[in-house]
């Protein structure tokens, strides 16, 4: 799944490398303030920050963040001293990261923290569970055969349970911004899926998407 990226880092330089980076790793991602502008109307599953942003208070930043959202975010800074770790912590950051860092140590790190935030938002749903790391789906403890695209799009929409996602939506973040064909090949996915798990949590929004409600 191509999950959403949003970075804000004061050096550019680093900025565009942590992108070009994580764009090679399949991820979606969004840069800068102008991205930032963008939290209240986008759904990001991790938000790397640099605490030291001229004229922006990073504290506040997070506190703002947390206070409307859980999710996943890792400072990056090149302090790297007790107190200001403690402090952010507190604020419920998810990592810290002094620079300079390794890219692939990055990566493995962002791994996790969205392998387990996916995890645990999925599997407090109904009676399906997800194995995100094997690609299964168990529905009553009986396994329930899915293609790669299937599972991904049952994934979306168990991480944003009651939110409704437009086909377009969907598309971008399960096949990325490279596809440009037609979104309605949607319906025959969530068509298949509604058969092989034999539920109607899936709901269609007329005109819209799909959202998935108990």
């Amino acid at each position: 799944m191509n999950y959403p990226i949003l970075v804000v880092e004061d050096d550019q330089e680093i900025q565009e490398l942590i992108k070009q980076f994580l764009m090679t790793q399949q991820y979606i991602v969004e840069v800068g303030l102008e991205g930032m502008k963008q939290f209240n109307k986008q759904s990001f599953d991790l938000i790397l920050f640099d605490v030291m942003m001229p004229n922006l208070n990073g504290f506040e930043v997070v506190r703002m963040i947390r206070s409307q959202s859980t999710v996943a975010i890792f400072m990056l800074t090149a302090l790297e001293d007790e107190q200001n770790q403690v402090k952010v912590f507190n604020l419920g950051i998810n990592d810290y990261i002094t620079k300079p860092f390794s890219f692939h140590v990055l990566m493995r790190r962002i791994e996790a923290v969205l392998r387990r935030s996916y995890n645990q938002s999925i599997n407090n749903h109904f009676e399906i569970h997800v194995d995100c790391d094997a690609y299964k789906v168990y529905v009553n403890e009986v396994e329930t055969p899915l293609t790669t695209k299937e599972f991904e799009i049952l994934q979306l929409l168990l991480r944003n349970e009651k939110k409704v996602l437009t086909r377009e939506s969907i598309v971008e973040k399960v096949w990325g911004y490279e596809y440009h064909g037609e979104t309605r090949m949607i319906d025959t996915h969530i068509k298949n899926i509604r058969k092989k798990l034999g539920t109607s949590y899936i709901n269609t929004v007329k005109g819209i998407g799909y959202k998935i409600d108990e």
